[in-house]
């Protein structure tokens, strides 16, 4: 079973609805009982920083989540959260990966919205997917390259398009949006 985190925002429904594609049963919850039982978990995220992680805090998830063993799927802003700062309303993460989320300075569109290339991917949730592949953004935050990137992308200046640390997988990007490429990903997480 896969427990989808429950915050009350975000994309938590299209999350599922992607999985009940690949024929994974999965369940959105906020309770810490189910999500340490399950066998991976996925934090989805559409939304703004600060006040998801006052609901975070609320339930105690900003401290469970760091402390999961199986494998954790972040997304978008579930991806930012589990950086350890973010420039959006001055956030602290919870800091699975050392790294800044920042905003895109105005020299472009912002927000990054649609389709765009990811490149440099070395990472099993990138297995049997061609490199330059192109996947699905929605976002005006970005998280600097690190130490922790697994693959990147160019809108503006190159960021981490995904991140990995031990049971962690995060990708900025919206694999349940990303059609055929987005359900190989979420294939790839599910296998892990």
């Amino acid at each position: 079973m896969i427990a989808i985190i429950k915050y009350n925002g975000g994309n938590v429904n299209s999350v599922q609805n992607a999985l009940n594609r690949l024929g994974v049963d999965s369940v959105i919850t906020d309770d810490p009982q189910q999500i340490i039982q399950s066998d991976k978990v996925i934090f989805p995220g559409v939304g703004e920083a600060s006040s998801t992680m006052k609901l975070l805090k609320e339930k105690g998830l900003d401290i469970l989540i760091p402390t999961l063993t199986q494998p954790v799927l972040g997304i978008c802003l579930g991806m930012q959260l589990m950086c350890k700062e973010n420039e959006e309303g001055n956030t602290e993460g919870m800091g699975i990966f050392d790294c800044k989320v920042k905003r895109f300075p105005p020299k472009g569109l912002v927000p990054h919205m649609g389709w765009n290339t990811i490149s440099g991917q070395d990472l099993s949730l990138f297995e049997g997917l061609e490199a330059g592949s192109d996947v699905y953004f929605v976002h005006s935050y970005y998280c600097e390259l690190s130490d922790y990137t697994t693959s990147v992308c160019d809108y503006i200046l190159p960021f981490s398009a995904s991140l990995q640390k031990n049971n962690f997988y995060a990708v900025q990007f919206h694999p349940e949006k990303s059609g055929g490429i987005g359900s190989q990903i979420l294939n790839n997480f599910i296998k892990l």
